[in-house]
Formats: C-alpha cells, structure tokens, sequence
C-alpha cells in the first residue's frame, strides 16, 4: 500500500501472512506430491484488493472460487486479508503522523540510515570469514552446492550455488526469492549487533543461482515444499560451508490436517546444531520457520483432536565436544475422520555434525491405528484417519560440533 506525504508518494507498507488453507488438492493447501503450482491452490495475479479505501470482497472472492482446486473456506480467508489490509491501513497512518511530527526528510534519512548501518556490519562480519564451499545431499538424491568467495579488499561475498540439482518434477523447488531470504538470514544471524532485518544486510552480497535449477526454479513448478524444506537445507548448506554452525533439524515437519469443515497447518520444533563453543538447543523452531505452534488448549478447542503427547525427544541430537539440541516428539490423536499428510525431509539424510561432531537423529512419522496397528509414513506422505487414530512425528536432532574429549 503506498503512503502519500504532501501529495508525494514516499513509502510503501506492506503485510505477510500464512493462511490456513487456498484450496489445493489437500486441506492445509501443503500437498506432498504437487506437480504444478495449481495444485497447491489458487493464484492471485496482482489483482486490487483495496480501492478508495474499500476492501473489494466480490473481487477476492471470485479468486478464491476460481480454479480446479478452490479454497475450502473463503470466509476465513476473506477476514485474514481484512486483517492484513487492516494493519496496513494503520501503518499509513503512522508513517503519515511521524512524517508530520518530524518531516519527511527526517524520517527517510532514519530509514537510509538503518540499511547503511546494516550493510556495514555485513560487511565487518564478512572480514571475519574465509572462502568455503559445501555440497549437501537432501532426501530424494536431491543436493545444494554452495561456495562463498570473500573479497577481503572490497568486504564483499559471492554465494554461487552452482551445481545445485536441476529444477524437480516435485514441489521441493525453492523460488529465488526465498533462496536469497536464506541468504539474507544466514548473514543477519551472523551479526551480533542488534539491527533490524532489511536489505541493506544483502547490498555486499552477489548472489549466483542457475536459471531452471532447484533453487531458481521456472513456472508452473510446485514450490510448498521449496518454502519449508529446502530453505533449510540452503541454510544448514550455508553454515556448513562456513564451518560456524552444525545442521539443524532441517525440515519444517510440516502437518496438515482436515475435511470439508476443518482445516489445519502446523510446523513441528525439532534440535538446532552445536556451534564451535556452544550446545544446540532442544525442541526449538529452527532458522527458516518463521512459526509458532497453536497453543494445545486452543487447538483443542477449535479442532477435532487430542494432543497427547508433546516433548523432548531425548537423546536425539549430535554427540561432539557440543551436543546438537534433541528433536521433539508430538503426537495426536483424531476425534474424527480426517486426511493427514506430512510434508518433511531428513527422514533419509541425517542432519550433519560439523569438525568431527556426530550427525543428528533422523526424524521419523508413524500413524497409530485405533487398534494399535502402526504404519511409518514417507517424508513426504497422506493418509486417511479416522476417529481414535492418532499421528506420531519425532522430528531430528541437531548436528554436534567438534570431536567429543
């Protein structure tokens, strides 16, 4: 949304959301075996949600009706970008109060000045490092390829990832914008000033991804998966090559489940990787997520299910001179007939201990039938269940650095 200071249009707001469902061919809009991008629900080509200051329902609507594959329940999607719209709204008006307060000049000056600040301890920090490179192997024979070159002189860095698989028949196709998020993250982390994330943080780095590759993928590929999995293996690939970080969990754990009249989305925490003078942590939502789980009560309360279970999965994570953190266990349990599908990675690649360090557990998905039977799930799998059926996920330690005294 553009925001107008003395009939001059000076800055834009702007709202991120993940909603619950789109449509797609399974509730939670998260398809395991996607293809094609329509497949993952429906698309909004820049159309206006917002004219003259009113909220175009017939028009969002229409969107969301559209396709092979519609959304499940408009009316929630419809009062989520109400939400979004609404908060957008209010950060105009607080832009145009302190341009009004202090002046235009004055508060663009603040804002060039937060970029320059960052892309500055960018650039200290890229002193501190050295060239590396790291090849990391993904479930599926999938693999990242990364090699950092630090000019010194310049305090610049070149992230090629040249030699990363080919673009995928799958959805695990991480569209370059969420490629160089990683990016973005992996050197805002490794400032210890306390700044605010914002593009200045990528002005010293010259990001090279190959055209059609897994990671600059070309429509209609399927990306749900890029978002939440392989933008965590670009990150553990990032850190490897550095040597300044043991792989964490690496995956999202991505759960849905639902019907006609429920739909639901979670990201399951799993163990962070030792660092060279620190354990991992346990149990925690690792790099990309960007998450937080429903707290039980709740999820209890508006869903159909029983969380029975939910802890640290002990012993887990890397052994080394520090430990990666443990995975966690979750299980729940249904109330009635639903389909369930996980959509995760590093069921069959371990997640990597770094300078002699031990690997991380592997996660692993198990249904438990009503009658006690069990059934382990692929990483990327659906199942129907039905009332007294209950899902399991240990989801993977993390990665140990450093050899063990």
């Amino acid at each position: 949304m553009p925001v107008f200071v003395d009939g001059v249009r000076s800055f834009f707001v702007a709202s991120r959301g993940h909603h619950a469902d789109i449509g797609g061919v399974t509730p939670g809009s998260m398809p395991p075996f996607s293809k094609d991008i329509s497949e993952e629900g429906i698309l909004f080509d820049g159309i206006r949600m917002v004219g003259g200051g009113v909220f175009d329902e017939s028009a969002v609507r229409a969107v969301l009706d559209s396709g092979t594959y519609p959304a499940r329940n408009p009316e929630q999607n419809i009062a989520d970008l109400k939400a979004q719209a609404a908060s957008c709204a209010k950060g105009a008006v607080e832009l145009e109060r302190i341009c009004a307060l202090h002046g235009r000049n004055v508060v663009e000056a603040y804002m060039r000045h937060v970029q320059d600040n960052a892309e500055e301890e960018v650039r200290r920090v890229i002193g501190r490092l050295t060239d590396g490179a790291f090849e990391m192997p993904m479930d599926g024979g999938m693999k990242i390829s990364v090699a950092v070159r630090v000019d010194r002189a310049a305090r610049s860095a070149r992230i090629d990832f040249t030699g990363t698989s080919p673009q995928q028949n799958n959805n695990f196709n991480a569209p370059g914008s969420v490629t160089k998020a990683a990016v973005l993250y992996v050197f805002r982390s490794l400032v210890e000033s306390d700044i605010p994330m914002n593009a200045g943080c990528l002005k010293p780095l010259e990001i090279v991804v190959p055209k059609r590759s897994l990671l600059n993928p070309q429509p209609p590929g399927a990306v749900a998966a890029g978002n939440v999995e392989t933008s965590q293996a670009v990150v553990d690939a990032l850190f490897g090559a550095l040597g300044v970080l043991a792989a964490s969990q690496g995956t999202m754990n991505n759960l849905t489940f639902g019907n006609e009249r429920y739909q639901y989305y979670e990201t399951i925490c799993g163990g962070a990787g030792a660092g060279r003078d620190f354990d991992g942590t346990s149990a925690v939502h690792t790099h990309m997520t960007n998450s937080r789980l429903t707290d039980p009560e709740i999820l209890e309360a508006r869903y159909p299910v029983i969380v029975e279970q939910f802890g640290i999965r002990r012993g887990s994570g890397g052994k080394g001179a520090h430990r990666g953190g443990d995975g966690a266990v979750r299980r729940i349990r249904f109330r009635e007939a639903m389909t369930a599908a996980i959509l995760s990675t590093r069921r069959e690649t371990a997640p990597f201990g770094l300078d002699g360090g031990g690997d991380g557990a592997k996660g692993v998905t198990t249904v438990i039938r009503a009658n006690g039977a069990r059934e382990i799930l692929r990483g990327q799998d659906e199942t129907s269940v039905e009332a007294g059926d209950a899902i399991e996920i240990e989801t993977p330690g993390g990665g140990g650095f450093g050899t063990a005294g």
